[in-house]
């Protein structure tokens, strides 16, 4: 577990224990007005992990005007300072309590010198206005994966070690939730870049094809090739959707009706396909275009790599906590050895594995969503066809289908 899943798991874990205190003493004296919340140091405890709790959601949405000024409130009331700012590398983004006017231009002097050294400053304000409580400021870096982001700066009337530390502690907290942000855009656009890998999966040849096998029933069945038109419209129309990391499994197994239909076209009495669905798993969640790259591969090793007939069969069916879905064929197979460096994600000669990236991708999603319990069971042997299993829990946090 990384340093950052770390910190974050230990405030979660401070945050349940002081609730679970406050709770616990609340439920004991449930009956009488009075109630006790504890110890002084409990309750200053309380308050402070409340107010974290409360600044943490705007910065898990990175740096901004918007989020800064949402959590510099907060933040002041954790350190109780008489104002306080955050800033970025060029400007300040907010600022809550007095001073903004005269100290505005001073602070970033401030930063580009924390910029240039990397290390928290305690400084002397330098402010000649009588009435303004500013005398001195605590300048603290916010850091990132790319190194100082901007600075938390915290002002007093008077030299404080108290304040520096404080101060120093709490811009490491708004670090880590900086640093989660970063991780949590990160994936985000870790999986974006997978769909659009396996979207290109989905090849100009296959596209030509379908359009050449409906073009072939314009004269000889219009109704067939009308069909055929408006299940190649739909299939694209979802393959290459603009939103959500998540689909339901309804709507993945709607897509491969249609891609085998399009198959069929093709293929005709070659394409022998089999489809088992227990109702209660449609509504399961699931990453989007995870199955449909299986079934295409199924397809490729079953047809396109023989002459013979190949039978497909897809089935999803409730296993308690989980939906199991299994596609099968009988086509060509794989050599396991092979199997397994495309799984392992090797760089393969051309024409080895064609299909290879499809198979790594979704193993890859799956293990990146659901843990590593969950990536795909393939079966398979030269000559011998392939079955792969997947399993796929019917609730997981964070995933939720965003039709």
């Amino acid at each position: 577990m990384t340093g950052i899943g770390i910190a974050a798991l230990v405030v979660a874990g401070v945050v349940v224990l002081a609730a679970g205190i406050l709770l616990g003493r609340f439920t004991a004296r449930r009956g009488e007005v009075d109630l006790d919340l504890g110890t002084p140091v409990e309750r200053a405890t309380f308050h402070t992990l409340h107010t974290a709790s409360l600044a943490a959601p705007p910065l898990r949405a990175g740096l901004t005007e918007d989020t800064a000024r949402k959590a510099a409130k907060r933040l002041r009331s954790l350190l109780g300072t008489e104002a306080l700012c955050l800033t970025d590398r060029e400007r300040v983004l907010a600022w809550d309590g007095p001073g903004l006017g005269h100290h505005n231009e001073p602070v970033m002097r401030r930063v580009g010198q924390l910029l240039d050294s990397g290390r928290s400053l305690s400084v002397h304000t330098e402010c000649e206005l009588p009435e303004c409580p500013l005398r001195w400021a605590v300048v603290a870096p916010l850091t990132g994966e790319d190194g100082i982001l901007g600075a938390l700066v915290a002002y007093g009337s008077r030299e404080s070690a108290v304040l520096v530390r404080a101060a120093t502690e709490v811009a490491r907290w708004v670090s880590v939730q900086l640093e989660l942000a970063e991780l949590d855009r990160s994936r985000t656009r870790l999986i974006e870049a997978e769909i659009r890998a396996l979207r290109a999966q989905i090849s100009p040849h296959f596209i030509f094809n379908s359009l050449a096998a409906i073009a072939s029933f314009v004269r000889t069945d219009p109704e067939r090739a009308r069909e055929l038109l408006l299940e190649f419209a739909d299939f694209t129309r979802y393959s290459f959707r603009r939103h959500g990391d998540f689909t339901t499994l309804a709507d993945e197994l709607r897509s491969i009706e249609q891609y085998l239909a399009l198959a069929g076209a093709r293929f005709g009495d070659r394409l022998q396909v089999t489809l088992q669905v227990a109702p209660e798993v449609l509504p399961v969640a699931l990453p989007f275009l995870c199955l449909q790259p299986l079934v295409e591969n199924a397809v490729k090793h079953g047809l396109e790599d023989s002459r013979d007939k190949c039978r497909i069969s897809i089935s999803a069916q409730d296993e308690g906590a989980e939906a199991l879905v299994v596609i099968e064929d009988d086509g060509v197979g794989m050599d396991p050895a092979l199997l397994r460096r495309i799984l392992a994600g090797e760089q393969l000669p051309q024409g080895a594995g064609s299909n290879g990236l499809g198979l790594s991708n979704v193993d890859d999603r799956l293990r990146q969503v659901y843990g590593d319990d969950h990536g795909l069971v393939i079966e398979t042997g030269q000559g011998a066809g392939m079955k792969i299993t997947v399993r796929v829990p019917k609730y997981r946090a964070g995933v939720h289908s965003s039709r």
